[in-house]
């Protein structure tokens, strides 16, 4: 699976998790695919960051990339972890 496989296929794993997840879709929605290495899939937020706050989401977060995994999973029938920058 190459990154521009994933690419192809994102409005469709946004529209999965947003059948799940509204905030989770919203929290996605705005990452850019930056790299895939066969297992990592990097999310790059850095234009969305300037618009951030200071406060803590750490656990929302990692329920928002389990929902988003297994979106990937059902749409793409593949394993992977999630990386942001």
């Amino acid at each position: 699976m190459e990154l521009a496989e994933i690419r192809a296929h994102w409005n469709q794993i946004l529209d999965l998790v947003l059948e799940e997840d509204r905030i989770a879709w919203l929290a996605f929605f705005d990452a850019r695919l930056a790299q895939f290495d066969g297992r990592v899939l990097t999310l790059d937020f850095s234009d969305s960051r300037k618009f951030g706050s200071a406060h803590e989401y750490s656990d929302t977060r990692r329920r928002h990339q389990l929902l988003l995994i297994k979106a990937i999973k059902s749409c793409l029938n593949i394993d992977i972890e999630i990386s942001e920058i």
